[in-house]
């Protein structure tokens, strides 16, 4: 079996966030960029279908240079070769068709993609890149067992989870459920050693424009001061409510 996990290289939550003077960019000035924590509960899945039924596992991201240290923490962890396109992930739409190419030109028979980046929350590339590649999906899957070119999901619903049968090709947007933060590997020595003599492709980009723009980023509005109110004013408490907070 052949799979291609989806990487997004994302900022560290504990990092700063701020956008340039025009509000128009996010500054990456001294933030830590790190794999994107749902496609890491992919990668890790992916992982234990190597040991266990001897995939060959691909990572592929969209991104310049700068995205190389994930994708060699990628490998550290045990991918066999990556992928990198080179070109900036404009939106989306732009990721998804630039992930179907790499797809189409490696035969991949799944392809293990976070359900969301958690830098935009898009949520977008899985699906799109099902549709675009006419292969069967699943979103927000919490668990997956494979066998032969059938394939068993359980995904996340409100209320409860649904379990689904379904058959390879596939294309999952996983999450947390797939394996669990605990299961998350750290690259070992003998790991990073290793990644250094593993491929790393850089591949051009396919010719498209882009289908969004953005315009200005800001940040929430701080929060204002504590009202402490005492126990006895419950009037005053929901005047509050209804009219600072907008609540009732």
């Amino acid at each position: 079996m052949k799979i291609l996990v989806c990487i997004s290289n994302v900022p560290d939550t504990t990092s700063k966030i701020n956008f340039t003077a025009d509000q128009s960019a996010f500054d990456t000035t001294g933030v830590q960029f790190v794999i994107n924590p749902n496609d890491e509960f992919g990668l890790t899945r992916a992982m234990w279908m190597k040991e266990k039924q001897g995939a060959t596992v691909h990572v592929a991201t969209v991104g310049g240079p700068g995205v190389e240290p994930t994708m060699r923490k990628a490998l550290a962890i045990g991918a066999d070769e990556a992928i990198r396109i080179d070109a900036e992930p404009t939106d989306g739409l732009f990721v998804a068709r630039q992930l179907a190419e790499v797809v189409k030109n490696g035969s991949y028979e799944l392809v293990i993609a976070g359900r969301e980046s958690i830098d935009y929350n898009g949520g977008m590339v899985p699906g799109m890149l099902a549709a675009m590649l006419d292969m069967n999906f699943v979103n927000t899957c919490i668990g997956l067992e494979i066998e032969g070119t059938s394939a068993k999901a359980v995904r996340e619903i409100d209320g409860g989870k649904e379990t689904i049968e379904t058959s390879l090709p596939l294309v999952i947007g996983g999450q947390k459920g797939l394996v669990e933060e605990s299961d998350l590997r750290i690259p070992n020595m003998r790991g990073i050693m290793m990644a250094r003599q593993k491929k790393l492709n850089v591949v051009p980009p396919v010719d498209m424009g882009a289908g969004t723009k953005d315009v200005s980023f800001e940040k929430p509005p701080a929060k204002g001061p504590v009202k402490l109110v005492d126990p006895s004013q419950v009037g005053q408490l929901v005047e509050l409510l209804h009219k600072e907070a907008k609540v009732l």
